[in-house]
């Protein structure tokens, strides 16, 4: 990624989101979230490159500026949470997008944030739904949201995913989990019978009168 175009196309394909040029100056581009209006991705020109500013959790920013010689403190943004990458084509695409979207997830109330966080509600001997799930996230009309974020849970060790069946109990398919026979491994180590690829959720299931069943 070395363009302007190129970033600012990444930023806006993310949910609720829209450019703009705020300082009367079209070298600054900005992309928002709709409703907050809160930018996480500034674009300008400087010294030749493309530079991009992006929101940094400040347990990260180091770790960014040390890895990469052309992730800088924030130009004229606050330091500590603010990260400027300079497109020189040192830095692979994949981390670009990587810190563009950690910077979208800080100013944005993220559905996949909140999957996460009802992900980790699930106590240790009990298993949700995807709709009870959905429902603890606050929107039980977003089960497939969130199988689709349990496929990408970014800290495993953190948040239980194995815990969460189908309707009927079923297990996820082998790709989930890296094979077959791991989530029913996973959730026998937490001391739940796993018959034919299923638990019993009248058993195990966990008891949240507010979600449902999908």
């Amino acid at each position: 990624m070395k363009t302007r175009e190129e970033a600012l196309a990444f930023g806006l394909s993310l949910p609720y989101t829209y450019q703009e040029a705020p300082f009367h100056d079209q070298n600054w581009q900005l992309v928002r979230v709709v409703g907050a209006k809160k930018a996480f991705l500034w674009t300008y020109e400087r010294n030749g490159y493309i530079n991009l500013n992006v929101k940094v959790d400040p347990q990260w920013r180091d770790f960014w500026r040390s890895t990469y010689p052309a992730v800088l403190p924030g130009y004229h943004q606050n330091k500590e949470h603010w990260n400027t990458i300079v497109l020189d084509g040192s830095i692979p695409e994949e981390e670009i997008r990587r810190m563009i979207l950690e910077s979208y997830d800080l100013v944005t109330d993220s559905p996949s944030k909140r999957i996460y966080e009802a992900v980790k509600q699930i106590p240790k001997g009990k298993v949700a739904t995807y709709g009870q799930v959905a429902a603890m996230a606050g929107d039980p009309k977003m089960a497939r949201a969130v199988g689709n974020a349990l496929h990408k849970n970014p800290d495993p060790d953190h948040i239980p995913c194995y815990r969460v069946v189908n309707a009927k109990g079923e297990l996820a398919g082998r790709f989930a989990f890296g094979g077959e026979e791991v989530q029913a491994q996973l959730l026998r180590a937490d001391g739940i019978e796993v018959v034919d690829h299923r638990v019993d959720l009248k058993k195990y299931g966990m008891d949240d009168p507010s979600a449902g069943n999908v």
